[in-house]
């Protein structure tokens, strides 16, 4: 079972995303094993497609929700309840040195926990000790 981090989601649904092709590859090969989404990745999902600082063809906040429907109605999706606490995780956080990573972090734990994958664009978090075989970085 493999988790999408909030940029893969979104560079997923969005044709004009950077790494647009390279999710949907991912996608395409990976997602018929089982993926998840969690209350952090769905957040994160339509809070970003609502915003066209971000995404320049942005929807509206119901509209963004009405695409993560349908990206979850998909086969093999699961949700995942957020029950891990980052501080109690088996995670050696001592590497975290950014905020932009303590996220990740966080879905990295979850991931590991669950017996997952967190799949990310962002390798700021490889380097973190205690979730060996839990993350993928995809090629951009």
């Amino acid at each position: 079972m493999v988790l999408p981090d909030v940029n893969v989601l979104v560079a997923l649904a969005w044709p004009n995303h950077v790494h647009h092709v390279a999710a949907r590859q991912w996608f395409h090969d990976a997602s018929g094993a089982g993926w998840a989404t969690t209350p952090v990745t769905e957040l994160g999902f339509v809070r970003i497609s609502s915003n066209a600082s971000v995404v320049p063809t942005a929807s509206s906040p119901l509209e963004a929700l009405a695409l993560l429907r349908l990206l979850c109605d998909r086969a093999a999706h699961q949700f995942w309840p957020d029950d891990v606490q980052l501080q109690a995780t088996s995670i050696d956080l001592t590497g975290l040195v950014g905020h932009r990573q303590v996220t990740d972090a966080h879905l990295l734990a979850l991931a590991s926990a669950r017996g997952g994958q967190l799949v990310t664009f962002d390798g700021g978090i490889a380097h973190l000790r205690g979730a060996e075989g839990s993350l993928r970085i995809l090629e951009a």
